[in-house]
């Protein structure tokens, strides 16, 4: 089949889009942009920097005051819906630019465009829905508590699902009444820039969304800590949160973390392991590895963990990393660095004396500029190992054995990460039990992941951040409460 790019957003100069318009950087800077798949650069984004930033706040604010939050949240609604059609009238295309620029497979960038229509179209009909409450206060007084919008914010999107996150986060602050000023990550900016210029032909007024390309250090960084920011988002690492966060608290502003992860699938001897294995692979090679939920670690009783980890070896040595176009497990690591990151953890496994129990291959068709690494599975795996604490952000899964429900859930709480468990039973009153004791946002029992999960809380404890994002908690985030008190005369 043909791997040549073929997209009506294909174009090789891309700038902000502020106040609804083109703009390019005010310092004239660019940065190259680097496809994964190949190594080669196709294309140009504009090098935002401060002054950019300025110019966006100032939009968002002029719309926040102006039209936005005056808007009746039933055609705040409406119009969130129509630019959900027209994302997935575009799906396609969408998934065409996203596996160039990001180097998703083609099928799970197709799914990432239909999430992101689907959380505009879940946001769309939820802004409408956000209700406020009555007090019983004295007997003298009537006390009303309304939802209100925070007013700009800021979010602060990655490069690993851009357009998701995109959805979750900018999808829900919108409904709420607030306007959006996102800076996208510098290796996958492009998803988001043509979803933002759909967005005013479904009559998203000038000034409501506005997008600032550019490096986390010099717009990122100037976003973050925006005096006319009320409000920020972030997904990304623990490290760069705790920058984001910093800068934020200087303008006593509130931040949604969304961090890291080490999550672990506990799988018990009674477990289905025909339903199992399939998601067990999966939750670790969907967009090779480098997903802040991946299923990273696998917890296996001890009677059962010679089968499991047969079985998981043939699954690894069948997988192929390969040209997102031509239907792979996986493709390639995001750049250059995220793969010797990987490769760097590998070779410390290495060193450390860990078990390669299985690796797959890179196909054949994957081109040698590219950054492919093979998914490799580690059994038996000590749980105080370096791939055992650590999160890699990429397609290595180790396999630890565990003997009884109580050291179960000691290890799988055992990392300074607190974000998604699964837990593998026919047993239904242990599968509670142990949900129960996870210090996590979401547990998954025989399952993981379910659909993306657009409608259900997301977040976590400890390194993997604050606040949730996703379903209409997610929705009531991006808002504060108003007490209005009125004295009966």
């Amino acid at each position: 089949m043909s791997t040549q790019l073929q997209t009506p957003f294909a174009r090789c100069t891309w700038t902000h889009l502020i106040d609804g318009q083109d703009r390019p950087a005010g310092g004239g800077k660019t940065i190259d942009i680097v496809s994964p798949v190949d190594g080669e650069i196709f294309g140009s984004l504009a090098a935002g920097d401060a002054h950019d930033v300025d110019v966006a706040v100032d939009a968002a604010r002029r719309a926040f005051e102006g039209t936005w939050s005056w808007m009746t949240a039933l055609e705040r609604g409406r119009i969130l819906m129509r630019l959900g059609s027209a994302v997935e009238a575009e799906a396609d295309a969408l998934a065409e630019l996203e596996s160039r620029d990001n180097g998703k497979p083609l099928e799970q960038a197709r799914a990432d465009a239909l999430a992101l229509a689907r959380y505009l179209e879940f946001y769309g009909s939820s802004a409408d829905k956000l209700m406020g409450d009555v007090i019983p206060y004295l007997g003298t007084h009537f006390v009303g508590v309304e939802r209100v919008p925070h007013g700009v914010v800021g979010h602060i999107v990655p490069w690993n699902y851009p357009m998701q996150i995109f959805g979750r986060s900018v999808g829900a602050a919108l409904a709420a009444g607030n306007t959006s000023v996102v800076k996208p990550a510098e290796d996958a900016s492009l998803t988001i820039l043509a979803v933002t210029a759909l967005a005013r032909n479904a009559g998203v007024p000038d000034g409501v969304l506005n997008v600032v390309t550019g490096l986390g250090s010099t717009a990122g960084a100037a976003l973050a800590g925006h005096p006319g920011i009320d409000f920020l988002s972030f997904t990304g690492s623990p490290a760069t949160g705790t920058a984001v966060q910093a800068a934020a608290a200087r303008n006593h502003v509130g931040v949604t973390l969304e961090l890291g992860g080490k999550s672990a699938q506990i799988v018990f001897a009674d477990a289905d392991f025909d339903r199992a294995l399939p998601s067990l692979v999966n939750a670790i090679i969907q967009n090779g590895g480098q997903t802040c939920s991946a299923g990273s670690r696998i917890l296996v009783e001890r009677s059962a963990f010679d089968r499991v980890t047969a079985a998981l070896a043939d699954r690894f040595r069948a997988l192929r990393a390969g040209h997102p176009l031509s239907g792979p497990d996986l493709g390639p690591m995001i750049n250059a660095a995220q793969k010797a990151r990987v490769e760097g953890y590998l070779s410390g496994a290495e060193t450390e004396g860990l078990m390669e129990l299985a690796r797959g291959k890179i196909a054949p068709d994957a081109p040698t500029g590219g950054y492919y690494v093979p998914p490799v599975i580690f059994a038996p795996a000590s749980p105080d190992s370096i791939l055992s604490q650590e999160e890699v952000f990429g397609p290595v899964l180790v396999v630890t054995p565990f003997s009884d429900e109580a050291e179960a859930i000691r290890l799988a709480n055992g990392t300074p990460y607190g974000l998604i468990a699964g837990v593998w039973t026919r047993d239904s009153m242990r599968s509670l039990r142990v949900a129960r004791a996870m210090r996590v946002g979401q547990v998954f029992v025989n399952c993981y992941g379910a659909g993306g999960g657009i409608e259900l809380p997301f977040g976590g404890f400890g390194r993997s951040g604050h606040g949730r994002e996703k379903g209409f908690e997610g929705l009531v985030g991006f808002t504060t409460t108003r007490t209005l008190v009125m004295a009966q005369s």
